[in-house]
């Protein structure tokens, strides 16, 4: 995929991924024409403008106040735009709990307002970012991204004569992001802690940098014809061993499991086994849909087993303490 010469808008643009994405565009692809940053937190947008890496490529990135619940806002903002990636959502799993309705109107209908104003700006291809959560959900985040999910997949059926089409990319926990446990356990170490608490001893999930789902990205704009649902092959970790890579020398508790947690998270289930494809660094998960079956044939892969799931405590990929000690030492250096 070419991105010289054309106009990518980011929704949530200024989030840890925005901020990746957009650099990596900048980077690899000198001649794109425009980066629309959209966002609706100025102050956010303000820091993100006056990043060192950001203030020489001034003229190509617009910084574009709006929420995703406001579809006027994204009409104006997507006008003449080739490509778009939806990273907005809100996030927090207790803050969604909390305000439940919230959550829906960001996570749902924003997704919804995404694809009406994509189909008509005659956008070229979207994809939508996903999460772990969002396979077989059990707290509002997961439920909201999992509808999210599925609206960006059936845009795919009502497009009709558009050139629109629209993917999803699912991943896990991305070391170094705001989200993330990482920094909240270097918090504590800095604040003095002599011990660091863990949900539950057996608790796993997947990680992954966020330039490995930069590259998902990317790929799913070179690969998609519309209607996949790309899952990255990532490698999982115990959250156990995930502290003592941070902290060697400190104790750890189990403090009990939260709602909404889960012992290990999914990406894909035995439900979604039936029409996933597996391909070297990815699995595709298929719509089941009519109009997929046109496209079906295109797209190659290889079923996975009958009985098969993908989840971070029967992964084949794991990271070792020192695998997390190497990749946070990464972090800390950029």
């Amino acid at each position: 995929m070419d991105f010289n010469g054309k106009t990518i808008l980011i929704t949530g643009g200024t989030g840890s991924f925005g901020k990746k994405f957009t650099k990596t565009i900048l980077g690899t692809y000198p001649d794109v024409k425009k980066i629309i940053i959209y966002s609706r937190d100025e102050f956010k947008q303000f820091i993100m403008q006056n990043m060192p890496e950001f203030k020489p490529f001034k003229e190509k990135l617009r910084f574009f106040i709006g929420d995703v619940r406001d579809k006027e806002r994204l009409r104006m903002a997507m006008e003449n735009v080739d490509f778009v990636v939806h990273a907005a959502a809100l996030k927090q799993v207790p803050a969604c709990e909390y305000n439940p309705f919230e959550a829906i109107k960001t996570n749902v209908i924003g997704a919804q307002n995404v694809i009406d104003v994509a189909l008509e700006r005659n956008v070229e291809k979207v994809v939508a970012l996903s999460t772990d959560k969002a396979c077989a959900p059990v707290n509002l985040y997961g439920a909201t991204k999992l509808c999210s999910d599925k609206l960006f997949i059936a845009a795919n059926g009502y497009s009709g004569s558009k050139r629109t089409k629209f993917a999803v990319v699912r991943y896990g926990n991305v070391a170094g992001s705001r989200g993330s446990v990482i920094p909240f356990f270097k918090k504590l170490v800095a604040e003095g802690a002599t011990s660091l608490p863990i949900t539950d001893y057996k608790m796993t999930r997947f990680w992954l940098k966020l330039e490995s789902a930069v590259w998902m990205v990317l790929n799913a704009f070179e690969n998609m014809i519309g209607g996949e649902l790309y899952v990255k092959k990532i490698p999982s970790m115990l959250m156990k061993n995930l502290a003592k890579a941070i902290a060697p020398d400190l104790e750890t508790y189990e403090c009990g499991i939260r709602p909404g947690e889960k012992i290990h998270e999914q990406m894909i289930s035995v439900e979604d086994a039936r029409n996933t494809l597996e391909f070297d660094d990815y699995y595709v998960i298929q719509p089941v849909a009519d109009w997929w079956n046109e496209r079906k044939q295109a797209i190659g892969g290889k079923p996975v087993l009958e009985g098969f799931s993908y989840d971070s405590g029967n992964n084949t990929q794991w990271l070792s303490i020192e695998d997390m000690q190497k990749l946070i030492g990464e972090l800390d250096a950029e």
